[in-house]
């Protein structure tokens, strides 16, 4: 059994790992001031986060056309396909998982849509099991999803609360956090939620906490360090971590400035990770 993997661009995956892996990725939509931009073209993530504090309008975001996915999936199945494992941001964040949902039963018993329960390389992460799983069969590549799903782990140090508050997703927990946009919330997803795990009132307190937060992972089968626009910062922390850990490290260490479209909810100047333990 030939299966296809299609993805959405909130999973952050480099383009290498795309072309290697035979991933189609479809662009979400960020809409600057009026004017709409498939994710990735027309702005980059630099200019995007230099410019998001000062834009008139807050940035909003958008989930892809039915047409957009019926497009890969169409293209997949002409090319050999027998079966298409869609697997998309958490729902609970966003529309994407149900858009392409819609597109899939125009394919009856074709595609497969899953619900990742994450964002950027908390998806990534699965999207690439699935894809390094896929000439096994459509039961190995579910496995391996789960299996991702089950080990991951995803935390970010933000710069403040400004842009979860104005995006409107952010659960009552986490905004009791926010009563002072100045502290710097420590947040987790889990399960499609963001979760509060704590705040503190300092950049190098954050970065610390991170740091922290990062080697008690123990051994990893994957790990991406994520920043919104914050290089320097994320290039510590992983110098940091390299220089702590006593346990064997991915040999392929991603690093990632995450899709503006994410960071339109998160806000510039934020730290954090991705990974996926060797074992429970």
């Amino acid at each position: 059994m030939k299966i296809g993997i299609v993805t959405d661009s909130t999973s952050d995956l480099p383009a290498y790992l795309v072309e290697e892996h035979q991933i189609q990725v479809v662009p979400t939509i960020l809409v600057l001031e009026g004017k709409e931009y498939s994710d990735g073209i027309g702005i980059t993530r630099e200019e995007f986060y230099t410019r998001l504090p000062s834009f008139q309008t807050p940035p909003t975001t958008a989930a892809p056309s039915i047409g957009d996915f019926t497009a890969p999936y169409e293209t997949l199945l002409s090319q050999g396909c027998d079966h298409i494992i869609s697997i998309h941001s958490a729902s609970q964040l966003t529309t994407i998982v149900n858009v392409a949902r819609q597109a899939a039963n125009e394919f009856p018993d074709k595609v497969t849509c899953i619900d990742s329960g994450s964002l950027s390389l908390g998806l990534g992460f699965q999207v690439l099991a699935a894809a390094e799983e896929s000439e096994y069969g459509l039961q190995s590549v579910l496995n391996a999803i789960v299996s991702t799903r089950k080990r991951l782990q995803v935390t970010a140090a933000l710069d403040t609360m400004e842009y979860l508050k104005r995006s409107g997703r952010v659960p009552g927990a986490v905004a009791t956090l926010g009563g002072l946009l100045s502290i710097k919330p420590m947040i987790e997803l889990i399960d499609g939620e963001v979760k509060p795990i704590g705040a503190v009132r300092t950049t190098s307190q954050a970065d610390e906490r991170i740091l922290s937060l990062l080697l008690k992972q123990g051994e990893l089968q994957r790990l991406a360090i994520m920043h919104t626009n914050a290089e320097l910062r994320a290039k510590k922390l992983l110098d940091e971590m390299m220089s702590r850990v006593r346990q064997s490290v991915p040999r392929d260490i991603l690093f990632v400035n995450v899709t503006a479209v994410i960071g339109t909810h998160l806000g510039p100047n934020g730290i954090g990770f991705a990974a996926v333990k060797n074992n429970l």
